[in-house]
């Protein structure tokens, strides 16, 4: 028997095909849709499904919204404890990338502050949560602000290898350190005491501190390409400006190298030791733990102590 490819029975399965398989169309860009949280405009890469969202703010609440708030806000409530406030999201503005002034950070950047901390202050390293965990939280940190929805990822700066130590390359750099007014903030001896320093304030209004430049290590590290990124990006939120414009990847190897050249052996801190207001942030990671969101307010524990 010849089917009957014609016919209204013919057209009756030929529309019902049609129906399915837009149905089936249908299903799979609504599945897409709800796989992937994207902004209409958001870069290539940028993507990050709901499921890691969701475990992400997870960790976030249970780690980290004490003292950055839940809206990211930086006003958690341990936010009193610390000199240096924790940082408020909202804005795209993060102290430590390897990306040019004014950019955002990579998420390798910020999976290494999550990972490392910073030295000095509240923010204490979390390597002791799962690498899963780390990289959830970064995606969903950077929900707070609208920038990374928006904005196209910029390449890190390039990192030139460390030419010979020397003592022309430390004579090289302490003109430039003079010659750049790096002393206006840090001061001629690179204690953080400049004319410059008192009444300092950060981009939302919050008193700040040059650093004291003859420890290591410092807020970002010890290592001498970390230092070299700082100087070559600058701080965003900060008073601390890029000099990736001003000077060349020579010169600031050269501005290391007699940034080094200042540090004595007995201000080489182990990386072991908890420094500044780290103390009082494993305070926080510890009785948070222990008694849970929404049970420390402002009048359960005092502001500890700056410490060296």
């Amino acid at each position: 028997m010849i089917a009957d490819t014609h016919g209204p029975r013919a057209r009756s399965r030929g529309a019902l095909m049609r129906v399915a398989l837009a149905a089936v169309m249908l299903l799979l860009v609504w599945q897409g849709s709800v796989g992937t949280i994207q902004s209409s405009n958001a870069p290539a890469g940028s993507q990050a499904s709901r499921e890691v969202l969701r475990h992400g703010r997870d960790v976030y609440m249970a780690n980290c919204a004490v003292c950055h708030g839940e809206t990211g806000d930086g006003n958690g409530m341990a936010a009193h404890m610390f000199r240096i406030r924790p940082r408020d999201f909202r804005r795209g503005l993060l102290k430590f990338r390897s990306t040019p002034s004014g950019s955002l950070p990579t998420d390798e950047d910020l999976l290494q502050t999550v990972t490392q901390g910073i030295r000095w202050t509240g923010m204490v390293g979390r390597s002791d949560l799962p690498e899963a965990d780390r990289k959830a939280v970064v995606q969903y940190l950077k929900t707070f602000s609208p920038r990374f929805a928006s904005e196209r990822r910029t390449l890190p700066v390039a990192l030139p290898p460390a030419p010979p130590k020397s003592g022309d390359l430390v004579v090289e750099g302490r003109r430039l350190y003079r010659d750049a007014d790096c002393a206006k903030c840090h001061g001629d001896r690179g204690i953080g005491d400049g004319p410059s320093a008192p009444g300092m304030k950060d981009d939302w209004g919050w008193p700040i501190r040059p650093s004291d430049l003859t420890w290591r290590p410092l807020k970002r590290g010890s290592a001498p390409a970390e230092i070299y990124l700082t100087i070559a990006t600058g701080l965003s939120g900060t008073p601390m400006p890029s000099y990736g414009d001003s000077l060349d990847s020579q010169e600031i190897w050269a501005l290391v190298s007699y940034l080094e050249s200042l540090v004595s052996i007995e201000h080489r801190l182990s990386p072991l030791r908890h420094l500044g207001e780290e103390q009082a942030g494993w305070m926080v990671v510890r009785m948070h733990g222990m008694m849970g969101p929404g049970m420390m307010g402002p009048d359960m524990m005092r502001r500890m102590p700056m410490m060296r």
